[in-house]
């Protein structure tokens, strides 16, 4: 295994702190990781032990490695090269910690119930036991509103009274929702607690799927089936603040018996049609009269089934693996898809702090410079 570092290339540097409130983030090299691991420096409450698969931490451009820059340097952060799939590794990692924010998970796109099962949940069941071994108080999961959609029901408005579907489109919400149950179920062993946040689809600066898709189709604006579905998008910083909002409630006696072992919904409290968001997006990062093109759904599906049929053909032969042209993700954009936060209202005090309008503006801001200067340190 790596061994824990500052970010310098031969591990040398701070160790962490004797006498300094750790927490660890699983997969804190991924998107709302990111935002979370700048979110808990920002607020000076904690040094946070960041995990992932890299040996090294190799950082980007953009306000949260600035900051996680700065923080590695003076010691507030370190990086621990760990597989969640390994419990050797995440005993090590998780060592003196306090607090485990689990927002490791195998890449939704890739539908491959073998990975995901390896990953999701038995990845999962290692943190689970990692966090006994070393006694870390606290377990926040980062779950997944997949966890309740069969791929074929529209939800409207679901609460966290809804079921678990006996079927799922896909083997990320399937193995999502058992990683969820492992954690409910540990809640109270061993003196740990655990909570479960269930993230609307997430969007904002270092988004790797919508934007960049977004941006791909220039001036031309899809829309799949007959456009009139609606979903809850997240921003990014809404998503963090809901983690941080379980930790403080698991954090008190009373929040302790009101939130542990339980799963909330985390969205921006404000849903919309799906494809007019996009479209306000795709304007923020500077398209505008586009063109739309509407595509019928048995059109799409079609189209889907044969994508993926030649990708299992062609990708011993380079093609690259489909985003956004898959069945499983077809279902999710074509049916309606809403939550209610008002539980994690009411018991974890969720307010978002970021409007949807400001957090598009904020995200395509964010994505036009950062891609100005990508092709700026390429042209150089």
């Amino acid at each position: 295994m790596g061994s824990l570092r500052d970010g310098d290339s031969n591990g040398s540097g701070p160790r962490p702190a004797e006498n300094k409130r750790w927490c660890a983030v699983t997969g804190g090299r991924g998107f709302m990781a990111r935002h979370l691991v700048a979110a808990l420096l920002r607020s000076g409450e904690w040094h946070v032990r960041v995990t992932d698969l890299a040996r090294d931490v190799v950082l980007g451009l953009g306000d949260t490695e600035d900051v996680l820059d700065d923080a590695l340097r003076d010691g507030r952060a370190v990086y621990a090269s760990a597989d969640v799939c390994n419990l050797d590794q995440l005993i090590e990692a998780f060592e003196g910690v306090e607090v485990v924010f689990h927002t490791a998970a195998a890449d939704p796109s890739k539908n491959n119930l073998q990975l995901h099962y390896k990953v999701n949940v038995e990845g999962t069941k290692n943190v689970i036991d990692a966090c006994m071994t070393c006694k870390v108080k606290r377990l926040i999961h980062t779950s997944s509103i997949a966890v309740v959609f069969d791929g074929v029901h529209g939800l409207l408005d679901a609460n966290e009274s809804l079921p678990y579907p006996d079927q799922f489109p896909d083997a990320y919400g399937q193995t999502k929702a058992e990683a969820e149950k492992l954690v409910m179920k540990a809640n109270g062993i061993n003196d740990l607690l655990t909570c479960c946040i269930r993230p609307g689809s997430i969007f904002g600066p270092g988004d790797i799927v919508i934007l960049p898709t977004l941006d791909q189709c220039g001036k031309t604006h899809f829309i799949f089936g007959d456009g009139k579905n609606c979903d809850d998008f997240v921003y990014v910083e809404n998503v963090v603040h809901g983690h941080i909002c379980a930790e403080k409630a698991l954090s008190t006696m009373e929040g302790a018996k009101i939130s542990g072992g339980k799963a909330y919904f985390i969205t921006n409290t404000e849903p919309m049609n799906m494809w007019d968001f996009l479209y306000l997006l795709h304007e923020e990062l500077g398209y505008k009269r586009l063109f739309k093109i509407r595509i019928p759904l048995l059109v799409i599906k079609a189209v889907s089934y044969l994508v993926e049929w030649g990708y299992k053909v062609l990708h011993h032969y380079g093609m690259c693996q489909p985003q956004v042209l898959t069945p499983a993700r077809i279902k999710y954009l074509t049916v309606h898809r809403t939550f209610s936060c008002n539980k994690a209202a009411e018991e974890l005090g969720y307010k978002p702090i970021v409007t949807l309008m400001d957090g598009m503006k904020l995200a395509a801001k964010s994505y036009i410079r950062l891609r100005n200067d990508t092709i700026y340190l390429r042209e150089t």
